[in-house]
């Protein structure tokens, strides 16, 4: 097998080595079954037994219980910007969108075609390197909800706590930093996530949502726009995107395996550690990007002088095995996204090239 190497993608991002080797042998068949995952009905019991113990795997690392559902959903992220206004907005119509980040104003975009928003913090104008203080946010106590990005890719920036928002429910967009800990999930109204950072192949979004707002999704909306449909249809109002489920139902037992989410976040605050670390004692080579209390543990953001060293650096780092680290191209920089399965060793790895780079060009 070709040599793998350390893939710093923002997304679709790295998967356990673990799962791919276990999907990888068991693609042409799954065991007792004679079928690839590929194949099988999503109608058949196969399928029942595979989506049930995913859900039931991420009840148990997210301590979620019976007063939420959990769906499996296509469309991205970017859809749920759209089907959260639509279901949950009603009968009030009006909104708190916090903004830290592109993907927070992408969102704010598609809410203002449903209702009355408001932005209730954003941090634009300090070019999106920290998360808002609680002080800073104001919110309307009679909003529908309030919407907040809790890790942003493109920025390097992670709330280390949620908004405070009263008896407003809280609405979260957790696509990039979703399983990286344990989180109380009974804060939220709403959590989304694309599956294509920390859970699984790219085409399943994550929806948990509260019971009590399922009574929101009016009649009148689209089929499936219809988070209360999908809900009766268990995710399977169409055919779900079974192969991705499956993929996600190896990674919660993954995780289950290594400890569970406590565990999790406890690595990734080691792996972070050691390039914040390597950035922070260069003497300013490198320049990271966020404000160090709002600083990702997935999503590690940097900049060196000139435009020039930079692509110097992504260069010469692909060719020595380092793939994925341009930053995004609304922002350049570098970027080294390092989500659950990325290995500590990668960072280490990465850390020697980042300093005998600098000795060479410093």
């Amino acid at each position: 097998m070709q040599k793998r190497i350390y893939n710093f993608s923002a997304g679709p991002a790295i998967l356990p080595e673990d799962v791919l080797l276990e999907a990888q042998e068991n693609l042409f068949s799954l065991p007792g079954v004679g079928m690839s995952i590929l194949e099988i009905s999503h109608r058949s019991k196969t399928f029942d037994k595979i989506i049930e113990e995913a859900k039931a795997d991420l009840k148990i690392l997210l301590d979620i219980n019976d007063n939420y559902e959990i769906l499996f959903l296509q469309g991205g992220a970017s859809l749920q910007f759209s089907m959260v206004p639509l279901n949950l907005m009603p009968p009030k119509n009006k909104a708190d969108y916090i903004l830290t980040g592109s993907w927070s104003k992408k969102a704010l975009k598609e809410a203002k075609r449903v209702g009355a928003v408001k932005i209730a913090a954003s941090t634009e104008e300090n070019k999106f390197n920290r998360i808002p203080k609680q002080s800073e946010l104001n919110l309307d106590p009679d909003a529908s909800y309030v919407h907040f990005t809790s890790n942003n890719t493109i920025y390097g920036t992670e709330w280390k706590s949620e908004p405070e928002t009263g008896n407003v429910p809280l609405v979260c967009d957790a696509s990039s930093d979703m399983l990286h800990k344990k989180i109380d999930v009974n804060k939220y109204g709403l959590i989304y996530a694309g599956a294509q950072k920390n859970m699984g192949p790219s085409g399943v979004t994550l929806v948990i949502i509260r019971k009590d707002l399922l009574e929101r999704s009016a009649d009148s909306l689209h089929t499936m726009l219809n988070y209360k449909i999908h809900v009766e249809n268990n995710s399977m109002y169409n055919t779900p995107s079974t192969f991705g489920i499956y993929i996600i139902g190896l990674v919660t037992k993954w995780l289950k395996k290594n400890g569970g989410l406590d565990a999790m976040y406890k690595t990734n605050k080691e792996k972070a550690e050691i390039l914040y670390n390597c950035i922070d004692n260069s003497n300013g080579f490198y320049k990271g990007h966020a404000q160090k209390d709002s600083r990702s543990l997935m999503n590690v953001t940097f900049n060196l002088a000139t435009e020039e060293l930079e692509k110097k650096l992504i260069s010469e780092a692909t060719a020595a095995g380092f793939d994925g680290l341009k930053g995004h191209r609304s922002v350049g920089g570098l970027r080294a996204s390092i989500y659950n399965a990325f290995p500590k060793k990668g960072l280490e790895d990465l850390v020697v090239f980042m300093k005998e780079f600098q000795s060479k060009n410093g």
